[in-house]
């Protein structure tokens, strides 16, 4: 039996994940009550089955390889990894899986925080259905924010149903190491967790349908990795689709289109996402169930003036960084629609999300790390740039020589060439994620190379590859 009670507010945010957190600050702080809809835990994926976790468990991953190439250290750390206390350091930064913090924020902000199932009925009408099946109705005066983020898309392989297999929130939560551990892709998740899992004193087997790793990036970033992961002992194999599993007296055997049986303890797919709409009432405002959904710039879904789609769910940019930047640019839209005022347009942009589409940053945390902004150089040109492309052989920067002996690592710009603008930066080696936001600046800021010359990096640092990337430039 259940019971309705209706409320209304200004703003009912569906998804208590980093962007709907971000939407319900902005709307508060505009005055705005608001209403947030959370089925599972409030901080959302990335607090507990994404980058937290993952990030503390390739912490000590990263630390000790770094620690084994500087003289004097490495000799110090040439003994395998706690893995217990690599787990239990993962635990403390996912809060051992409860949110009561989150939702203490939620409360300092003055959001109401509505626990169980949110479905669209209609348009600004949201009703939750309560863990304990109490339906509650929830009425927006002026928009509804579906923040409700994306899943691990699975593959519709036979046998699959049966094996159990690991997504991306088990790889991150698991109590324990598996002996032998199939990894299915070559992506972000892919690398990231088989560079841990490898650490912990698994035997990774790393299967990529595709021709190298991090195909989204500059080529030679996925080359170095691979380079890396097998020198670390994971069996990467590239061109290899996985055609069916199974479970045999508790072994994951999957068979690949070559005929090869590959055995494990678990398996992992890493193989995409997919929108978190299925079942929220889309169809009940002529939407399709399941989809992506279009956005503008302020991120208003495409016919509805009501309805925003913020994060992942838009697909524009499938990284959390970006997803709250989208949060900040809807919420003061949002606010600035409710009251009347106008919208600010590009190049100030505070109600247009521009950089989630041109400068877009992302570090993979492996060893060695590879870090990339904006367009590839296969991206620029098929974007009609007329580009060039700059390398510099970051072993040859002196800071990186002192950061680690035996340093490896590539640097890629991509220059316009008749706009002397840079398009995109590709970064590879260790260290190089605190790299990155300099060069998302020159990238998003459109800095003339000539001005970059007096961008003068402090020596001697990583950072000198700037100069070097330009001094290649100048004399190519």
């Amino acid at each position: 039996m259940t019971e309705t009670e209706t409320n209304t507010y200004d703003v009912v945010v569906l998804g208590a994940g980093p962007v709907g957190e971000n939407v319900a600050d902005r709307a508060r702080a505009a005055g705005l009550t608001t209403a947030v809809v959370e089925s599972e835990l409030v901080g959302g994926e990335c607090s507990y089955w994404a980058c937290m976790p993952s990030k503390a468990l390739l912490r000590p991953v990263i630390a000790r390889a770094d620690a084994r190439r500087v003289p004097g250290l490495s000799q110090s750390v040439q003994g395998p990894l706690d893995a217990s206390a690599v787990l239990a350091h993962r635990d403390y930064y996912t809060s051992h899986w409860k949110d009561d913090g989150q939702v203490g924020w939620l409360d300092s902000i003055g959001a109401d925080l509505y626990r169980g199932h949110g479905r669209l009925t209609g348009p600004r009408a949201v009703t939750v259905t309560g863990p304990d099946g109490v339906e509650q109705a929830l009425t927006a005066r002026h928009a509804v924010a579906v923040c409700t983020g994306s899943r691990a898309a699975l593959p519709p392989l036979p046998g699959l149903d049966d094996v159990k297999p690991w997504t991306s929130r088990e790889a991150t939560s698991s109590a324990s190491v598996p002996g032998r551990l199939i990894v299915v892709g070559g992506g972000v998740v892919a690398t990231e967790m088989a560079t841990v899992w490898q650490a912990l004193g698994a035997r990774v087997t790393l299967l990529v349908r595709g021709k190298g790793l991090l195909a989204r990036m500059e080529p030679f970033a996925g080359e170095l990795v691979a380079e890396s992961l097998t020198e670390a002992g994971t069996d990467v194999r590239t061109g290899t689709s996985v055609e069916s599993v199974n479970r045999e007296n508790g072994t994951v055997v999957a068979v690949t289109d070559k005929g090869d049986r590959v055995e494990a303890d678990e398996i992992l797919f890493a193989t995409g996402r997919a929108p978190r709409t299925d079942d929220i009432g889309l169809e009940t405002i002529g939407l399709e169930p399941g989809s992506w959904l279009p956005v503008d710039d302020s991120l208003r879904v495409t016919g509805h003036d009501w309805l925003y789609a913020v994060g992942d769910v838009n697909h524009r940019a499938l990284l959390t960084h970006q997803g709250k930047y989208q949060a900040r640019i809807a919420g003061a839209a949002i606010a600035a629609r409710a009251t009347g005022e106008t919208l600010l347009a590009q190049p100030w942009g505070a109600h247009a999300a521009t950089a989630d589409q041109a400068a877009v940053p992302q570090v993979v945390f492996t060893d060695p790390e590879a870090a990339a902004v904006g367009l590839s150089l296969a991206e620029a040109e098929q974007a009609g740039h007329r580009v060039r492309a700059v390398d510099v052989d970051l072993s040859t920067v002196s800071g990186a020589g002192l950061y680690a002996d035996g340093y490896k690592g590539r640097a890629r710009m991509v220059v316009d060439v008749e706009d002397e603008i840079l398009r995109g930066v590709t970064l590879v080696g260790p260290g190089v994620g605190e790299l990155i936001h300099s060069a998302t600046i020159a990238v998003a800021g459109q800095v003339p190379v000539s001005r970059l010359w007096h961008a003068v990096p402090s020596y001697p640092t990583i950072s000198e590859v700037w100069l070097r990337l330009l001094e290649a430039y100048r004399d190519s």
